[in-house]
């Protein structure tokens, strides 16, 4: 199983190739299981990442756009491009770049970063009450940030790392089994054992309501 923040060619090896040219005749290079985040006026989430080229990128999230809404798309903590929803159909939507990009370099830095010791994954900035399950019963605990394979918190008492727990996201359809990775003090990190579902953070907004 791929990690949410890599990517692979069409032809799953080490190379980028060439999609068909879209409807702009602008070639396109294919990536699967590559994550953004993106922020909207009033939102962020995670969205999956279709193809892109110089001029601009395809995105999937179940959310309702509409043409020439404005996005902020960050590919990784450095590669951060704005651009305009030219179209949206069925979860999908094309962004046109508000300046053209090197879509090859950029894929090329993306695949670098990863390598890099010490790669984080996107996070998503979040600040929500949730719940912690343990041993001794349910409390709440404040959620800072949060990404597919865990989520930053502030707590009122001090968690070691290593306590096994459940943490019930606000609205109490999300679930997940953690592992407390760090703490200092009353802040620490969380290790979700099975990671979440991409479309669970395509909005923030669902939480914070």
């Amino acid at each position: 199983m791929q990690h949410a923040g890599q990517f692979r060619s069409e032809d799953e090896g080490n190379h980028l190739t060439h999609a068909a040219p879209d409807r702009r005749g602008s070639d396109r290079y294919r990536s699967v299981c590559r994550i953004a985040r993106v922020h909207r006026k009033d939102d962020v989430g995670l969205w999956l990442v279709r193809n892109i080229s110089d001029d601009g990128i395809m995105l999937v999230a179940d959310l309702s756009l509409v043409t020439g809404e404005p996005l902020q798309i960050a590919l990784s903590e450095t590669m951060v491009f704005s651009g305009k929803v030219v179209w949206a159909d069925e979860g999908r939507c094309g962004v046109a770049f508000a300046e053209t990009i090197d879509a090859a370099a950029t894929l090329r830095a993306l695949a670098e970063e990863q390598r890099a010791d010490g790669y984080r994954a996107l996070r998503l900035p979040i600040e929500v009450e949730a719940i912690v399950a343990l041993r001794d019963g349910a409390r709440p605990i404040d959620l800072v940030d949060i990404s597919q394979s865990g989520a930053g918190y502030r707590y009122d008492a001090i968690l070691q790392p290593g306590t096994e727990l459940d943490l019930v996201l606000p609205g109490g359809e999300v679930r997940r089994r953690a592992l407390v990775r760090w703490s200092r003090g009353r802040r620490g990190g969380l290790w979700f054992t099975r990671p979440l579902d991409r479309g669970d953070l395509e909005s923030l907004l669902r939480f914070r309501s």
